[in-house]
């Protein structure tokens, strides 16, 4: 066990390859934040219904769902920053197209088929940058490197849809938001540019379907990353919350558009001073416990968020939901990279992914039609009372969650099957 008095919070940082990828990633998800504001607020006050907020997280989740086998092959067989690169350029493609829609007036489903394509983008996105970290990071620092990675994101978070509700309520325009996302999108394509990854040989581009499912069989094989996996896509399907917060800003809390982009940031500001915490400690020594903990806490705290009429009770209910979020988010990912053989990384980042946008875009939808059946309070304190029961239920189901102690040098990759897709 290494000295804890040893640890070096900032080698990560120190590479430059590292810190144009993080740079570049704060200001892309910057972009993407502050777009979310535009469009919960313009469908909802074109709309007024809480279902067509819930049509965003579906449509923004079926293509995760649809390409999540191709997207896999794509990031294992290709320069992975390229993919990233591709990706980017489709969510400035995206942006463009909302701006114009949005000063035209046009039609929601045409939006919706925006929202589609920056859906796409983003269902590449995640995989490769997952699967391109690696490369650009040393092994030794990794955890550290999600830990920071993770913050940034989480800062990108708290001040995005900050930015963006006060950007709208001071133009009253969504197309300067979407405008202002296309710009960011291209600076991360700037930065990226510039980012030289370790060479790393790739097989060639052979598709079979065997190919295809040997990442959904690795996370399968590996039970601990198969119960975190599985632990966070049903926590976060019951008790997410996001789609609703447009109808808790007007409808409940009459906090307007500016008090939405906070309630927005508010999960990302609790997380944001948990990664950074964790960044600056010492790797987790009993990092399942952790993560159940962690899990429980969220649901806790979306309860509270649900039934609270304060926006200052509900601002901190949902920074404290984001701070346990952010430890689940550190465990989960290290243990899906560190536990993944290279050749395998883009098809388990892609599973990785599309658990993710389940647990996230799929819960939008399920909580933007529950809410338009029972309510929207009684909607998000049936998510909360959810994710107890499912932590309970994994830890019941997969022992091994429970005695997980440290993460780094503690996880050995399984080893491959044959791979007729030419892996090696």
């Amino acid at each position: 066990m290494s000295d804890p008095a040893q640890h070096d919070p900032y080698r990560a940082l120190r590479q430059p390859a590292y810190r144009r990828y993080l740079l570049g990633n704060l200001i892309g998800t910057f972009g993407i934040q502050m777009q979310s504001v535009a469009v919960g607020w313009e469908l909802y006050e074109r709309t007024h219904s809480s279902f067509a907020l819930g049509l965003v997280g579906l449509v923004s989740f079926l293509p995760m769902m649809l390409f999540f086998l191709p997207v896999g092959h794509v990031v294992d067989r290709f320069d992975r920053r390229k993919v990233v690169m591709a990706a980017q350029s489709g969510l400035v493609l995206a942006a463009l197209g909302l701006a114009g829609l949005s000063l035209a007036q046009g039609p929601i489903p045409l939006m919706y088929g925006l929202l589609f394509l920056s859906g796409t983008a983003r269902a590449f996105l995640g995989p490769s940058k997952g699967a391109l970290l690696p490369e650009i990071v040393p092994a030794g620092a990794f955890e550290g490197a999600v830990a920071w990675n993770s913050g940034t994101w989480q800062l990108a978070a708290v001040v995005g849809p900050a930015a963006g509700g006060a950007l709208l309520a001071l133009s009253r325009s969504p197309a300067i938001v979407y405008l202002g996302h296309a710009v960011l999108a291209l600076g991360f394509l700037f930065l990226l540019a510039g980012v030289k990854p370790r060479a790393a040989p790739r097989p060639p581009p052979i598709v079979s379907l065997d190919s295809l499912l040997e990442g959904a069989r690795y996370v399968r094989r590996s039970r601990i990353l198969f119960a975190a996996i599985t632990l966070d896509l049903f926590a976060v399907l019951f008790g997410g919350a996001v789609a609703l917060l447009p109808v808790y800003a007007k409808d409940i809390l009459h906090v307007g558009p500016a008090g939405l982009g906070w309630l927005l940031a508010a999960e990302s500001l609790g997380a944001v001073a948990t990664t950074l915490t964790l960044a600056h400690l010492p790797p987790l020594r009993r990092a399942g416990p952790a993560l159940l903990r962690a899990v429980a806490t969220y649901g806790a705290a979306i309860i509270v968020f649900g039934i609270s009429r304060s926006f200052l009770l509900s601002f901190l209910a949902l920074a404290v939901a984001g701070a346990a979020d952010s430890v689940s988010v550190v465990i989960r990912m290290t243990l899906s990279q560190l536990g993944t053989p290279d050749a395998l990384r883009g098809r388990v980042s892609a599973i990785h992914s599309l658990f993710i946008g389940t647990s996230n875009e799929l819960g939008n939808f399920e909580s933007g039609t529950l809410a338009a059946l029972i309510g929207p309070v009684a909607s998000v304190v049936a998510g909360g009372l959810g994710t107890l029961i499912t932590v309970a239920v994994v830890a019941a189901k997969w022992p091994e969650v429970r005695r997980l102690g440290r993460l780094e040098g503690a996880l050995t990759p399984l080893p491959l099957i044959a791979d007729s897709g030419g892996s090696p």
